[in-house]
């Protein structure tokens, strides 16, 4: 019997040159056994065919099945945005902003500006705990923290002769929480508040100089809005010296509050700006209300909502978060307290602190990938399954990403949109087009900042480690690891650069965090505040 490939070339060209050649009659005849095998040939070949033809057969009718259901799947999503997209611009019993034919004025929209559109989609961590394979890694993270918790309590049985486990690293973090919890409400009913009573103000049909008034009544609003969120927390934090898990939390929803405070506004003003004296609808308090809530920082009326809330889930994803933050604290105090507690203590070296930071790598990657798991999935998806909220994409596949843009896009996907909407979009609108290197520095600039600021208000003090690795590595490594980069060697690549980072941001914080306690100013001034301590400091 011929090998497939054969048969396959033969169906293809026909019947070999030398069988159709060959003549009737003439030479010696073939024998009677020759012929007889020829005929047990032909006939295993024609079975053959007739297999393969077959396969090709119930293969065709498989293709045609995935591609018909491949097209209904993607017509019904399509359908799903669209309707998603119609629900949410414009707004439910407002008519459609007319543009003129003219030049856009600064009081309306971007032309082409993009919008995002809201559908429901369950998180990528979801869907993968589906398989198996990725459920066998998320046990390994959970064998890791009962072995640190076995270590905690051998460590105590065989130095103290008890089983205690020692919770002071997480009770010194979150103390005096209910004065953080205090300060947030005023914070809150700021935010409630002044910015929708402002945008009620503007929304009036009023005479020329009473819409006047008006208006700057609401500008005053948002400015003491802006003060209340600006330095009541911050007050709050110098003058109790409030310990890091409570600080974060009072300039984590300073910033959020911010940002959905100005998402909201630059929704709904300019369309209020251009219809302005037509008497135009302000949006509902509740949508309102609802947005400050959901795990969202881009505003709309509406949002794709879940039929039902399941409250496993959420009870689910909540003692997963709390198991992160006690994970966090069994990393710090094993791999991080007991080196970095009394480095400052010994004279500085280029050895000692390369040391520091190779290892505060492990550390360092495990924090990134709690915080990761902690806030960006459980938190976030406990809210939106107590919301109903039905677009659950805060993250995509950061951990295959092949460039650092790439990252970016996708480590964050709720302050992505958030940047890339207000300040990439907005800053195109304003500078132009051609301005597309000026807009991303713009987004990395504010992107810098503001994370600076956070390790400020947590930390207690400033070191700008974070603005460097974001400015001055994070911006030249966007530009120079781009999209047309793929392959696994980047993807270690982007890995390895991790790393480092994670291990350079743990050692030098923790160092200044220990230099600032061992080595107190005698009087408090501002080079002194701004100046490492970690630098001069050897007791």
């Amino acid at each position: 019997m011929e090998p497939r490939a054969a048969c396959l070339q033969r169906r293809r060209t026909g019947p070999r040159r030398e069988e159709k050649d060959q003549p009737s009659g003439g030479g010696e005849p073939p024998s009677g056994g020759a012929e007889s095998s020829g005929e047990v040939g032909g006939n295993a070949e024609m079975l053959e065919g007739l297999d393969f033809m077959q396969w090709t057969q119930h293969m065709e009718a498989v293709k045609m099945q995935l591609l018909e259901q491949a097209q209904r799947q993607l017509l019904e999503l399509l359908d799903r945005a669209v309707s998603e997209a119609v629900q949410s611009y414009p707004p439910q019993g407002r008519p459609l902003p007319t543009i003129p034919s003219d030049s856009l004025s600064k009081t309306q929209e971007p032309p082409l500006r993009k919008r995002k559109v809201f559908i429901i989609r369950k998180s990528l961590l979801d869907e993968l705990m589906e398989v198996q394979h990725f459920r066998t890694i998320y046990h390994m993270f959970i064998a890791g923290l009962c072995v640190f918790i076995i270590s905690i309590l051998a460590i105590d049985f065989i130095d103290e002769g008890r089983l205690m486990l020692e919770f002071d690293l997480l009770i010194f973090s979150f103390g005096q929480l209910p004065l953080a919890l205090m300060t947030w409400v005023p914070m809150f009913l700021s935010t409630l508040l002044a910015p929708y009573q402002a945008l009620r103000l503007w929304a009036r049909p009023q005479a020329a100089g009473a819409w006047t008034l008006g208006a700057g009544l609401g500008c005053v609003f948002l400015a003491a809005h802006i003060a209340v969120l600006g330095i009541l927390p911050v007050h709050v934090a110098v003058e109790y010296q409030l310990p890091p898990a409570s600080s974060c939390v009072l300039v984590f929803e300073q910033v959020r509050l911010l940002m959905k405070s100005y998402s909201f506004l630059r929704e709904v003003v300019p369309g209020i700006l251009r219809a302005r004296g037509e008497g135009v609808q302000a949006p509902s308090f509740s949508s309102y209300l609802y947005f400050l809530f959901c795990p969202t920082l881009i505003y709309r009326e509406t949002y794709p909502r879940t039929s039902n809330v399941r409250w496993n889930y959420v009870a689910k994803n909540f003692s997963q978060a709390f198991g992160c933050i006690l994970y966090a604290c069994f990393i710090l105090g094993r791999l991080c307290v007991p080196v970095f507690a009394n480095m400052s203590q010994e004279p500085f070296s280029t050895r000692a602190l390369v040391l520091s930071v190779m290892h505060a790598t492990l550390p360092g990657i495990f924090m990134l990938l709690l915080i990761f798991f902690a806030f960006l999935h459980c938190w976030l998806n406990a809210f939106a399954e107590m919301l109903r909220f039905g677009d659950r994409m805060f993250y995509r596949d950061w951990w295959n990403s092949t460039s650092f843009s790439n990252y970016y896009r996708t480590w964050n996907v709720v302050v992505h949109d958030w940047l890339y909407s207000y300040v990439y979009q907005d800053g195109l609108w304003l500078l132009g087009s051609q301005a597309r290197g000026a807009a991303m520095l713009g987004v990395f600039l504010v992107s810098a900042v503001v994370h600076e600021y956070i390790f400020c208000f947590v930390l207690g003090f400033f070191y700008p480690v974070m603005l460097i690795l974001f400015l001055v590595v994070g911006g030249p490594m966007n530009f120079m690891m781009h999209d047309r980069h793929t392959g696994p060697a980047w993807n270690v690549l982007m890995w390895t650069m991790l790393f480092l980072g994670q291990g350079i941001q743990v050692s030098l914080y923790c160092q200044e965090w220990y230099a600032r306690r061992h080595c107190p100013l005698p009087q408090t001034t501002f080079w002194g505040l701004v100046t490492p301590r970690s630098w001069s400091c050897h007791t």
